[in-house]
């Protein structure tokens, strides 16, 4: 089953996209406000928009393969669905998407809790040259939290595999690589 948005009101309305082939065009009409709109189900133009907006972003990583440095895990809420956001060396600077905004690793979510930048994801190699993990606050509204735990301004915190942090109202998972 998939969730659609209704644009005016916000409110959700469910159905099964097993029915549908992709590329064709649906029709709903919200219950909440009468609102009719249409979708066409098939491949997200959004994310076609960020790949655009951050060719010159990714050419610099391109030597690094897809997943081999570990991904981040959105979980569901009310604001969003379930995302699975690949990582890159360096700052992966995670927020909310809106076009033009420079982040490397976009959130696709409405939730107003979320800041543009909202904290940084460090990955690197320490001496042995295993991966390491460093999350830092990029001086978010809200903040940023580990374990139920605020890190504070200017501090860092060294993550794992299966760490879980909040930022706003949304959850996210650090999956680390195997190595």
């Amino acid at each position: 089953m998939k969730r659609v948005r209704c644009p005016k009101c916000d409110s959700f309305i469910t159905f099964d996209e097993t029915k549908y082939e992709a590329g064709q065009s649906l029709v709903f009409q919200c219950n909440e406000c009468g609102k009719q709109f249409g979708i066409r189900i098939g491949v997200s133009k959004l994310r076609a928009t960020q790949r655009e907006e951050n060719v010159e972003n990714r050419s610099q990583f391109e030597s690094q393969p897809t997943g081999e440095l570990g991904s981040i895990i959105v979980i569901e809420n009310v604001f969003h669905y379930k995302q699975t956001l690949h990582l890159r060396m360096g700052d992966n600077v995670i927020g909310r998407y809106q076009k033009g905004n420079p982040i490397n690793t976009p959130i696709e979510t409405v939730d107003p809790s979320v800041d543009l930048t909202h904290c940084a994801l460090n990955v690197s190699r320490d001496k042995r040259g295993h991966l390491r993990y460093v999350l830092r606050d990029m001086n978010s509204n809200t903040g940023t939290f580990v374990d139920n735990v605020e890190i504070p301004p200017r501090e860092r915190r060294i993550i794992s595999d299966g760490t879980l942090f909040t930022i706003g109202a949304t959850s996210i998972i650090l999956r680390a690589a195997e190595e």
